[in-house]
């Protein structure tokens, strides 16, 4: 038996994402006196024997080029015949879009119970129930799951990266790969940024920036903080700034360490793709705005006051340390 951790790639390189799935599978395969198996598809140039430090016993590269690109179905059919192979009685992957596009679809080839969003370890003192979020993070729900395979999605930046020393064993796995009925005729990237979905600190502007020509104070504070930039959804709607930068629920859902806020009101939409940040920073200039509510800090203030005093503050810091 085995927990079989599936391991996020994209353009040849580990997602950081995956590095907090292999701790959290890791742990879960200690506590269930399993291997901790994991599985890597595609073309990689990274070390993977280095992931062991994350408590990984073994690692199943199908490295093929056919799985370079992200194809739910075939991925799907790829890790659920892996899974079947290594023995797997729980499938972990990230809840990110690729977890979220294959989770499922693995759940129902294996015949597992699914639990999508997971925040915690399971809890197996009696049976095997897994804590999440729902309703937008307003709740949470103990999910009991009986079937014999289980399959879980973890929700980003919820649970502690466990670094140690270990050297993980490689090998290659061979599997019959189906062949992808999707085709891809071109692709769009955007360069020169911090990935959303990725980044540890998020400086996100609204509409009391008052227009795109006064995105400079937020692009200076990104600067300065190494950190990717967001909007709110009226910003994005207005053209303001790209609409891949729009976060919230009908936006990216994002996770990262540290969330500052600049001129957003914090409507429930937008709380509800950013709520699982662990720290959320306020600078507006409406005392009664609705995300004060939600914030850890929070700054009274006129945003191009506040701003450009904190990009200067934290350049000092930073030249002094």
């Amino acid at each position: 038996m085995s927990v079989l951790i599936f391991i996020d790639q994209t353009e040849n390189h580990i997602k950081k994402s995956s590095f907090e799935v292999l701790s959290y599978g890791a742990q879960l395969a200690k506590q269930l006196g399993v291997a901790a198996e994991g599985l890597i598809l595609g073309t990689v140039n990274d070390d993977l024997a280095a992931l062991g430090k994350y408590g990984i016993n073994k690692i199943h590269h199908v490295n093929q080029e056919a799985l370079n690109h992200v194809d739910a179905q075939v991925y799907a059919k790829a890790i659920a015949d892996a899974a079947a192979q290594t023995n797997a009685s729980v499938v972990v992957f990230s809840h990110n879009p690729t977890g979220k596009a294959v989770a499922s679809r693995v759940a129902v080839r294996l015949k597992a119970g699914l639990v999508a969003g997971a925040i915690a370890l399971p809890d197996t003192t009696n049976g095997f129930v897994v804590k999440k979020s729902v309703f937008s993070g307003k709740a949470f729900a103990n999910i009991a799951v009986q079937s014999a395979i289980k399959v879980i999605s973890l929700n980003p930046n919820s649970f502690n990266i466990v670094v140690g020393e270990g050297v993980a064993e490689v090998s290659t796995m061979n599997l019959e790969v189906a062949t992808s009925k999707v085709k891809i005729t071109a692709v769009n990237k955007v360069s020169g940024e911090i990935p959303l979905t990725e980044a540890d600190v998020v400086v996100s502007g609204g509409r009391g920036l008052k227009g795109p020509e006064n995105w400079g104070i937020l692009l200076d504070l990104a600067k300065v903080l190494g950190a990717a930039t967001a909007c709110s959804r009226p910003v994005g709607d207005a053209h303001w700034r790209p609409h891949h930068e729009h976060v919230g629920q009908t936006g990216v859902q994002i996770a990262p360490n540290l969330y500052i806020a600049i001129g957003i009101s914090g409507a429930i939409q937008h709380l509800a793709g950013v709520n699982r940040s662990k720290v959320m920073v306020v600078i507006n200039k409406d005392p009664e705005a609705p995300f004060f509510k939600a914030a850890d800090y929070g700054i009274v203030g006129d945003a191009f006051e506040v701003v450009p005093k904190l990009t200067e503050a934290i350049k000092k810091l930073k030249a002094n340390s």
